[in-house]
């Protein structure tokens, strides 16, 4: 993956001072901002002018982040940030993989001349990059990213803000260390400690930060949107347009509502169905085999990993749900019958 050719490329356009962009994807997580601003500190401490770039904004809860204050958002200042990917030289696309992620901003990257360098574990790349470091075995993006910086030999740069963030991506794909780990992912945590990382700080920023609505929004999501289906150990929480405005939902709201879901005994498969004002969108995550990358791909244009996938759809939100009950029975499969 990291293959001694592009690590040597990459080290050799990072040699001198650069005009670097780094991108993620729209609707920015954890993985996506704790790998860009790691990026981000290290390449300003090796004195290249660097800015981020996300498609849309960012949950509150992660703006804790150094250099979170200075990231352009596309959808806010959309001539600023084309104005800065002009005279890139080198760009970062980081947790994405496919050039429709990142919505308008596209067609720039399109017309730039400048190094494309794609750091993602999602699988099927597409090729739109110069070099590629792609592992969809991989936990995270912030995994590969340090990945990249001890083929650098730059590990001697990571400092507790780094770490932080680092860490923010790990933690946060593999939801609090309950999928996706190997013990490469424990092992880069264990020198992340030891370089400084307050991961009691991160998860105490990261998941004790809710407003009175989101608790409130939690109660009515369990108690009145979630649907069990048993027989297929699968279960559904939806949100209407009306709920948006009931609960003033805003970016981030709902973060995590879904992986409730998974807490229940039994359960193997969790959807979080929310209808905007365009389109319905679909998150998906399950346990063991059950792959709802397949079921987004297949059938609601989107994708993702084995264990945590989405997608949407432009039907209307009783359709969407139809469709989605109609179609898990193909993916849970023998695991219905399987007692775990």
């Amino acid at each position: 993956m990291f293959n001694t050719e592009d690590i040597s490329s990459v080290r050799k356009a990072l040699d001198m001072p650069k005009n670097v962009v780094i991108f993620s994807h729209r609707n920015p997580d954890g993985d996506a901002i704790g790998s860009s601003l790691a990026l981000y500190n290290i390449l300003k401490k090796k004195n290249h002018k660097v800015t981020v770039i996300f498609p849309s904004e960012f949950p509150d809860n992660f703006s804790w982040m150094p250099g979170s204050e200075k990231t352009l958002i596309y959808d806010i200042d959309p001539d600023e940030a084309v104005s800065e990917i002009k005279p890139a030289e080198i760009i970062f696309c980081l947790d994405f993989n496919s050039l429709e992620r990142i919505d308008k901003m596209a067609k720039s990257v399109e017309e730039s001349d400048a190094m494309k360098i794609m750091i993602d574990h999602h699988q099927d790349p597409e090729p739109f990059m110069d070099i590629m470091f792609s592992d969809p075995t991989a936990s995270s993006t912030c995994e590969l990213v340090y990945g990249l910086l001890e083929e650098l030999d730059w590990l001697d740069l990571l400092d507790i803000d780094l770490a932080n963030c680092l860490y923010t991506g790990i933690l946060t794909d593999t939801g609090s260390f309950r999928h996706a780990t190997t013990a490469k992912v424990f092992e880069i945590v264990a020198d992340l400690k030891r370089r400084g990382l307050e991961d009691y700080r991160v998860n105490d920023m990261i998941f004790n930060s809710m407003e009175v609505k989101n608790l409130r929004l939690l109660g009515h999501a369990l108690l009145n949107r979630m649907e069990i289906i048993p027989e297929y150990k699968a279960g559904i929480i939806h949100l209407t347009r009306q709920d948006y405005e009931d609960f003033n939902i805003e970016r981030g709201d709902t973060e995590g509502i879904v992986n409730y879901i998974l807490t229940l005994k039994g359960i193997q498969l969790a959807a979080f169905v929310t209808e905007q004002p365009k389109i319905v969108k679909i998150s998906l995550r399950s346990k063991y085999d059950i792959n709802v990358q397949a079921l987004a791909r297949e059938n609601f244009n989107g994708g993702g990993h084995i264990n945590a996938a989405g997608g949407y759809t432009f039907v209307s939100l009783d359709k969407a749900l139809d469709r989605l009950r109609k179609v898990i029975p193909k993916y849970v499969g023998n695991a219905a019958t399987i007692d775990r």
